[in-house]
């Protein structure tokens, strides 16, 4: 009897918040019923967890309600974009609300002159560049999701994409924010002048993956469209003659716009998903390279490239004839991740960055974990900034292949710090890697952050679970919602 007694308040406690979020939102806006909430269990990861609640604010002030009720209820509370993060970052780990942002997606400001834009966080980050490519402008961060990912998520985990080599990630293109904190206040940080006083917050809210609040609106730089650009593929009879052409094209003073570099297995996947792309299947790896500039500039970098590629016994050297050509080469690459269904029930990706003259000697060290762990290992990734995005295949109707997969993910990550990488490049760290962070951070670096992540983010209610190794539990998380909930509804 008293077990029912308290499953009764809790659900009454339950109730009461759903009504108050219907209050503050609108009751369309808010799902709760649980066939509703099955949708957002799910992000690009292989992580799964179910939110109490579904929440679609579509003002600002409308977030501000929504997070003054969680804090005051004890609630955790996960902002969501698209859902196509890659390390559990939008999964609600300890459940409580999720807010999702997609109503969010304004484009509320173009400023051509001084090269900047304003936008809400569910503005879809190739919809951005095509509202400005007819004025001649576009934002260049170009995740390979950059179809369906939104700002708000890139904002998230400092998202970056084949062209970061060029161009740089996500940071480098955020000139100021506007986040909803702890306590429901708004506060700004940056704008577009080049050197804004005082400490640089905007630094410190972009890749912090939603611990710190839930990001409002962005203001991002534009950056001209190029004169000109052009795409080559070259073929090797040797991953290690591919990654030698990294460097050697680094070396020759080009720095290119993009350097992709595809394996064999990855190339099988590719090509019948998109035959169009005309990727070979016969090859161990090849290289995807794309230079801009005025087309003076563009004859004489296509032909230091070629040298390289000649220098490096290249197989076979395609340049694309036609804007036709080169965006069915890009349609290939940014596919890649999505063709791996054609070869497999399920993939586990990581996401570790490498010294680019380490890439052949790290490609080799994945091959012998594929090997030992019995896992076919698919590598696509941006070698141009040696970010590695090695695919671990597997069924996951199996049993123990998950974790399988996940322990030999986390050799790859061991190998990347080996050689002085890092775990991620654009991904984050979410849920997926928070157990690797030792692998390249001092207990001493890991507390400093913490306590940066404290002062924004004091009950550890924003995004629970994510980034550090040694999270506060679920369990005490949910004990103290419990006691915040009871006050609050009595």
């Amino acid at each position: 009897m008293a077990t029912e007694a308290r499953a009764a308040t809790q659900q009454e406690v339950k109730d009461r918040l759903i009504a108050e979020l219907q209050n503050a939102v609108g009751a369309a806006w808010v799902l709760h019923q649980p066939d509703d909430l099955f949708a957002y269990m799910y992000d690009g990861s292989v992580e799964r967890a179910l939110p109490d609640a579904v929440v679609f604010p579509d003002t600002t002030a409308q977030v501000q309600a929504v997070v003054r009720l969680a804090h005051r209820w004890g609630v955790p509370i996960v902002a969501r974009g698209a859902g196509t993060g890659l390390s559990g970052g939008a999964i609600a780990a300890c459940g409580g609300l999720m807010v999702s942002t997609s109503r969010m997606n304004r484009i509320l400001e173009i400023d051509y002159r001084n090269q900047r834009a304003v936008v809400e966080p569910g503005v879809v980050n190739l919809d951005l560049s095509k509202h400005t490519l007819r004025y001649g402008f576009q934002y260049a961060p170009d995740p390979s999701s950059q179809k369906a990912c939104t700002i708000g998520g890139n904002v998230a985990t400092n998202a970056g994409g084949p062209h970061t080599l060029r161009y740089g990630v996500t940071s480098n293109h955020v000139l100021g924010l506007e986040l909803v904190t702890r306590a429901g206040e708004v506060v700004t940080t940056g704008d577009a002048a080049p050197d804004w006083p005082g400490y640089d917050l905007t630094g410190v809210i972009v890749g912090s993956e939603g611990t710190m609040g839930i990001v409002t609106r962005a203001v991002l730089r534009l950056v001209r469209v190029p004169a000109g650009a052009r795409t080559l593929l070259a073929s090797f009879g040797a991953v290690d003659a591919c990654s030698r052409s990294v460097s050697g094209i680094v070396a020759a003073g080009i720095v290119p716009a993009a350097m992709e570099m595809m394996d064999q297995l990855s190339l099988q996947a590719i090509a019948q998903y998109v035959p169009a792309a005309g990727l070979p299947t016969d090859v161990p790896a090849v290289l995807l390279v794309e230079v801009e500039g005025l087309p003076a500039e563009l004859d004489a970098q296509e032909a230091a490239v070629v040298d390289v590629f000649r220098a490096n016994r290249a197989r076979a050297i395609r340049v694309a004839a036609t804007a036709a050509e080169r965006d069915l080469l890009w349609l290939g690459r940014k596919s890649a991740f999505g063709a791996m269904g054609r070869i497999s029930p399920d993939y586990y990706v990581q996401d570790g960055v490498i010294p680019r003259t380490t890439i052949t000697d790290v490609l080799q060290r994945i091959a012998a974990l594929s090997a030992f762990y019995a896992i076919r290992i698919a590598n696509v990734f941006h070698a141009g900034d040696g970010n590695l995005h090695p695919l671990l295949l597997f069924d996951g109707r199996v049993a123990g292949a998950l974790a399988r997969v996940i322990e030999c993910g986390t050799e790859v990550l061991r190998v990347c710090a080996d050689v002085g990488g890092m775990l991620s490049g654009e991904h984050g760290i979410g849920m997926e890697k928070n157990r690797a962070m030792p692998l390249v951070f001092t207990p001493a670096d890991l507390a400093v952050m913490e306590r940066i992540r404290d002062v924004f983010n004091p009950r550890h209610l924003f995004n629970p679970g994510k980034i550090f190794p040694a999270p506060v539990a679920c369990a005490e998380i949910n004990a103290l919602r419990r006691s915040h909930a009871t006050a609050a509804a009595w």
